[in-house]
Parts: structure tokens; sequence; C-alpha cells
């Protein structure tokens, strides 16, 4: 028979499993000398090709569907340390959310725990809201019998990701006004949920959204999953006093794609660890982040956080100038530079161009590069294309500019 879990015995224990894990026993080696040649699958040295899947020149961003971003090479080396020890997964993450905090100079009472991206994050910690640390409902979650059972979210923050709230069996009350909010309030109201990149769209703010969670005592989450830069908003969050805040670690901080940081106070935390994997018979057993992306994301943070941030943002507008200048070369094209407000914010272009001169629709331009030799992945636009550069490789955004020159001057009137 299993051990029987509480977050007594999660806190417990740790003693015991973190000593075990600082004693450095080697338990494996690695059964593949540096020096040897990889056979098999993967010895050409491109896997995707091996499997007939084509890789894409990247303009288009972190999104999951082209796989994230590309982590760093010290990212790889820690995580390839990882697989070689057994360890206690829930000591693992509580070591690596006090190094996060420490990183991030957290305020007191608050600390970090590695989920499977922002999404498994929203619904771990919403999740531990609603159980806390009573084991019968975390085992009976999405049945909110006896818990609490309503989120509240303004109308204009309603986005795919909130189907991660809805996982834990709560039904979201939307809101557009204060007088709205005021109404929505009841005894179920279990969590006031804020999607940060809509934040301009919404008659309720940032900072005010807090103010009334606190006024009303209920906790309040933000999703900010794509919203570094600036790296600032790591802990912007927390020291406005947000209760949760959730990331992304697969985007411009290149952690683990798999990997994402729930933030906020250490019972809350705790309470969304307990719902989490290694845990069985939870609502995020399959949520699980390896001993490997833990430690990953570890170290992609504390790159990111020691990188030139400045210098970057010069490249990322340099590299859009190097595809402006030639594209603009072509009579008919035109372009312009902008950033988001919040998510994704980074140097971004729009390329369009006159129908009259380019007999090409945006779709058809968008296809054509898809399908071309380089692959290139541009986002789509009603009138033309857009694009940024922060994923881009070395050469990259040459090669990107030469393809989009072919392409107008073959469609040229």
């Amino acid at each position: 028979m299993g051990m029987k879990w509480n977050r007594r015995t999660f806190l417990g224990g740790l003693g015991a499993t973190i000593g075990a894990a600082a004693s450095g026993i080697r338990l494996f080696a690695s059964s593949l000398p540096q020096s040897a040649k990889l056979s098999g699958f993967g010895g050409t040295g491109n896997v995707y090709e091996e499997l007939g899947v084509t890789t894409v020149i990247n303009g288009q961003g972190t999104m999951t569907m082209l796989g994230g971003s590309l982590i760093r090479p010290e990212v790889e080396a820690v995580m390839a340390q990882a697989t070689k020890h057994f360890v206690s997964i829930p000591a693992l993450e509580i070591a690596a959310g006090k190094k996060i905090a420490e990183m991030l100079k957290l305020p007191d009472g608050y600390t970090a725990f590695v989920s499977s991206g922002a999404a498994g994050a929203i619904q771990s910690g919403l999740a531990g809201i609603l159980t806390r640390d009573d084991d019968s409902l975390i085992r009976q979650l999405p049945d909110l019998a006896g818990m609490k059972s309503e989120v509240i979210i303004q109308k204009s923050h309603r986005n795919p990701f909130d189907h991660q709230l809805r996982g834990t069996g709560i039904k979201l009350i939307e809101i557009e006004t204060r007088e709205d909010f005021k109404r929505a309030l009841s005894p179920r109201t279990a969590m006031m949920h804020f999607s940060n990149f809509a934040n301009a769209t919404g008659q309720i703010k940032v900072d005010e959204w807090l103010k009334l969670s606190k006024e009303n005592n209920i906790p309040a989450m933000i999703d900010a999953a794509a919203d570094t830069p600036p790296v600032s908003h790591l802990w912007d969050y927390a020291n406005m006093g947000y209760d949760l805040v959730t990331f992304s670690g697969g985007k411009a901080m290149r952690g683990p794609q798999c990997a994402g940081l729930l933030i906020g106070r250490k019972e809350l935390i705790g309470y969304a660890a307990l719902n989490n994997s290694p845990y069985e018979d939870t609502l995020g057993r399959g949520q699980k982040v390896g001993k490997e992306e833990i430690v990953g994301m570890v170290k992609a943070l504390e790159l990111y956080l020691n990188e030139d941030h400045d210098a970057l943002t010069r490249e990322w507008w340099k590299r859009l100038d190097t595809v402006s200048h030639e594209v603009t070369k072509v009579e008919g094209v035109s372009t312009a530079y902008f950033e988001p407000d919040i998510a994704n914010h980074v140097p971004t272009m729009h390329i369009d161009w006159d129908p009259r001169r380019i007999n090409l629709t945006p779709d058809e331009a968008h296809q054509s590069l898809r399908k071309g030799n380089p692959s290139i992945v541009l986002e789509r636009t009603e009138i033309g294309l857009g694009m940024n550069s922060f994923m881009l490789q070395l050469g990259e955004d040459k090669i990107i500019a030469d393809n989009l020159v072919k392409l107008f001057r073959a469609h040229s009137a």
C-alpha cells in the first residue's frame, strides 16, 4: 500500500529526501562517450530530416505550434546532468522554487513552481485554491461538490487558454463593469482571473483588479504567459501583490518548451503542487514535468536574467531593418514597425504591398513561403505579412529578405 500523502507529509518528508539528493551518489554514467558517433536514428545529425519533417525558418516568434523557442547549449548541458541521477521530484520542485524566488528577489512569502507550461500553471494554481491540502477534494476534482465553483473574469479577457480554468470544473462568470463585478460576487467565488495581454481591452485594469481582489479577500491570478520581455515582468506582478502569476518557460526565456512557472504565495504554491504530478489521482497527473525540465528551467532563467537585453533588442531591430531594406526596393512594397504593448513585446514589422502592383494575396504569400525551400513561417495579416526576428538564427534575416524579394518580383504587374 502506498503512503497516504497530504500537505503535511509532502513537506515533512523533505529533510530526508533533500539529504539523500545532496549525497551526490552517481547512479548512472553516460553510455555514449562524447567522442563516439551516434548510430541509428540521429546518426545523420538531423533527426527531423530522418523523420521526413521539414524544419522552418521562424519569423513568427515563440509559437507553441512551431516548438516555442530554441534552448541554449548551457540549458542542454544541465538537463544532461539531470539525466544521470534519480531524485525526489517534490524535493526538487521545492528547491528549484526557492532558487527561482532568490533569483527573482520575490517578496517574502512567495516562491515558485516549475509547471508544464503556463497552461499547466493556470490549472494547477486554480486547483490548489479549490482543494487546498484536502486529499479527498484533490481526488474529487473536477467534481466540485463541497467546494467553491466560480471564477470571475472580464468578458474581454476570455481566450482559448481559459480552458485550463474550466478543466477544473468551475464556471466562468463574465463581467464588463465594476457594477457587474459587485453583482458577480457570491459565496461560490473561488478566484479572480486576469489575462494580462488583454489589459488594454478591459474596463478594469491590472492594478484595480488586484485592488478589488484584496478588498473582497478573493485570490487573484494573472496569466502573463508571453509577457517577457521586459524581464521585470517576472517580478512586477508578485511585487504588486497578485497571489498567483503564470509564465511560459519555452518562450523568450528559452527554457524547455514543456516547462513554465507558477509564481505565488507559498501556501498556494504548496496546494498547487499537491494537485500535480508526481502525485497520482490528481487532475494534474498528466501535466508531468521531468527532473530535466525542472533544472533546465532554473538554468534558462539564470541565463535570461544575466542577458544584455538592450543589446538583444538592438539586434532584433537590426534584423528587421535588413529585411525592410531589401523588400522595399520592390516597387509597391512598404514596411512599418511596432511593438505589441504587452505579450510578445519585441520589435515587430508589417510588410504590405500595393495589390495593383503585386498580384498576390496575403494568404498566397504566406503559403508560398511556407511551402518553399527553405520553409519560412511569417504571420499572415489581413493586408499583408507580419514578422518578428527574436527567434531567428544567424543569417536567417537575409534568407527571409531574399525569398520575399523573389516572391514579390515574381508577382509584380
